[in-house]
């Protein structure tokens, strides 16, 4: 194995084992704490660890993504990837910078990269500020994010309460200067946490040539668009599309993401497909009560539909004091991941869910936690940092999943994903 990644949630994980599929690379995600079979990994050029940290206790969150790593090492990678979300979601304590503080330590090096560019989907970096699409990180939907509501969006203030260890900012002149310049001038730069600006893609490409002796980097996706694959003979190589299975069962998209690009999404499918809200109120009475009634409408619908279940349609929705506040997120996430493991793993397999498109990254560590899911298979890409991904649950039933940021992907992927692996 050449690389060894942790990523801060699910999402997050198949986003950059995507980019890196994307770059010739033989890649698999494991699920923290699932047991994954040795022959499993044999060959692979990559593995990814999906963790669920973004918003843990920053102790938990350090804690966990170290023995990753610790396991990664174990398993032979070489090299690190800290991934953490392109809009650099965290809060004054953490948790980007601890794990990158902890890691270092861990791995014996003194700086690291902070690449969260990631152009095809928006997000560039400017002079040391974060922008996504036109707007600065503070101007977006960002600032509104129910648990990580991000106010400011030069990465130097970010990281600064997070972490004491020194941070340079590396300017778009230097990147463009040339692989060489860039690699004198980060191998030249006070050891600590390095801040490089990138705006389109020749400028990932850049920073990862100029990093490819670093053993640790860290980053959004979009670094991964500069890795030169160099698959190798042999080995549990990761499906594309030409290789992924059939899946002929019932389909569902469940959403728990509070973020603008999905609540359009959500929007666009109303007009299509059965949708159905969650109730908050009973979720947070009784979650399993809800899941139940949730999943008796499913069942009810025509199998050849594709229902679309939510929490959140509006920006009203989402209620600190206790519309969408942690006791009720916490439910949704119950009541979510219930509904797909009971509809997937149904006694009657012929009326059992077997395609799933989940949005949220919290939503996602649910169900695939719920489902008893080790590993992913890489497969078809849906857009920058989505695709469908192949498991196989606790219970030994077959699934297609999609994972998805809740800021990513077209306005019309609830309608559009399943032709691709039909």
């Amino acid at each position: 194995m050449l690389l060894g990644a942790v990523a801060d949630d699910f999402t997050g994980a198949t986003d950059l084992a995507t980019a890196l599929h994307g770059r010739g690379l033989r890649v698999a995600v494991v699920i923290e704490d699932r047991p994954v079979d040795a022959a499993r990994l044999s060959g692979l050029d990559a593995v990814v660890v999906a963790l669920k940290t973004r918003t843990a206790p920053v102790v938990d969150a350090v804690a966990r993504s170290v023995a990753a790593v610790s396991w990664l090492r174990s398993v032979g990678a070489e090299r690190f990837y800290v991934k953490y979300c392109s809009t650099f979601d965290s809060t004054d304590d953490g948790n980007i910078g601890p794990v990158l503080d902890a890691v270092r330590q861990q791995l014996g090096v003194d700086r690291a990269v902070v690449v969260p560019a990631f152009p095809a989907n928006g997000r560039t970096v400017y002079r040391g500020h974060l922008f996504v699409g036109g707007d600065l990180l503070e101007h977006s939907s960002m600032r509104h994010h129910p648990l990580t509501p991000m106010t400011r969006s030069r990465l130097r203030d970010l990281l600064a309460p997070q972490t004491v260890a020194p941070i340079t900012e590396i300017p778009l002149s230097v990147v463009r200067h040339g692989v060489d310049a860039l690699r004198v001038a980060l191998d030249g730069a006070e050891p600590g946490h390095l801040v490089v600006d990138a705006i389109d893609d020749s400028d990932l490409v850049a920073i990862a040539r100029a990093t490819a002796a670093h053993r640790l980097v860290s980053g959004g996706a979009g670094l991964a668009l500069g890795f030169e694959g160099t698959p190798r003979d042999g080995g549990d190589v990761t499906s594309g599309p030409a290789s992924f299975p059939t899946f002929t069962g019932r389909r569902l998209v469940v959403c728990g993401s509070a973020s603008a690009a999905t609540r359009a999404q959500i929007a666009d499918a109303a007009t299509s497909h059965p949708t159905r809200k969650v109730d908050l109120s009973a979720a947070v009475a009784d979650p399993e009560a809800e899941a139940a009634a949730l999943a008796a409408w499913v069942r009810g619908l025509d199998p050849d539909t594709e229902p679309v279940v939510y929490s959140v349609g509006e920006l009203a929705d989402v209620d600190p004091s206790g519309g969408h506040g942690s006791a009720s997120a916490d439910a949704v996430e119950r009541v979510l991941s219930s509904l797909v493991r009971d509809l997937v793993t149904t006694g009657d397999p012929g009326a059992a869910v077997d395609q799933v498109i989940v949005a949220g990254g919290e939503t996602s560590g649910a169900v695939v936690t719920a489902l008893g899911v080790s590993a992913l298979t890489i497969g078809p890409a849906l857009a920058p940092g989505v695709c469908w991904s192949a498991a196989t649950t606790d219970t030994g039933r077959d699934v297609a999943i999609v994972l998805k940021s809740g800021n990513f992907g077209a306005l019309d992927l609830f309608s559009s994903a399943w032709g691709v692996i039909s």
